[in-house]
């Protein structure tokens, strides 16, 4: 495993929306297991493969109830609405108040490759919107300008 270094804002991989990997495979599980590496030494509780200079659609979270690997993650719903502080690893040392959905559901790949939903709310909710954002080419800082 490996500590990667992430791309700071103003890098243009972090406004590409990501492509799909279709299936998971030794290289996508390994890159997974060197994002959570990644992540825990930034510290931070998520991270998503753009942000470490990768184009494709994997994010991994960790609000501490341990590891989530998430391939091709979708939305399939969202609901309600939370305020709260977003930060950033790609811009460090800047918070900002954002509204997100209060609940959402996901549809992803595990790390066998098998089709999951998984259905959250609050800080897990948060982070879900947060990490798949940037599989889109979002940050937090576009919804400044939706106030």
């Amino acid at each position: 495993m490996a500590v990667l270094k992430i791309l700071q804002l103003g890098d243009p991989l972090l406004r590409q929306p990501a492509k799909e990997v279709g299936q998971v495979t030794k290289r996508l599980r390994k890159l997974a297991h060197d994002m959570l590496e990644t992540m825990y030494a930034a510290p931070g509780m998520g991270l998503a493969a753009p942000q470490i200079g990768v184009s494709e659609r994997v994010v991994v979270i960790d609000i501490g109830d341990g590891p989530l690997v998430l391939f091709d993650p979708r939305f399939l719903a969202k609901e309600g609405a939370q305020r709260d502080v977003d930060a950033c690893l790609s811009i460090p040392g800047r918070s900002e108040y954002i509204t997100r959905a209060q609940k959402v559901r996901v549809s992803y790949l595990n790390e066998q490759g098998k089709k999951m939903e998984i259905k959250a709310s609050g800080l897990l909710a948060w982070a879900l919107q947060h990490e798949i954002d940037h599989l889109d080419g979002i940050l937090y800082l576009d919804y400044l300008a939706k106030k």
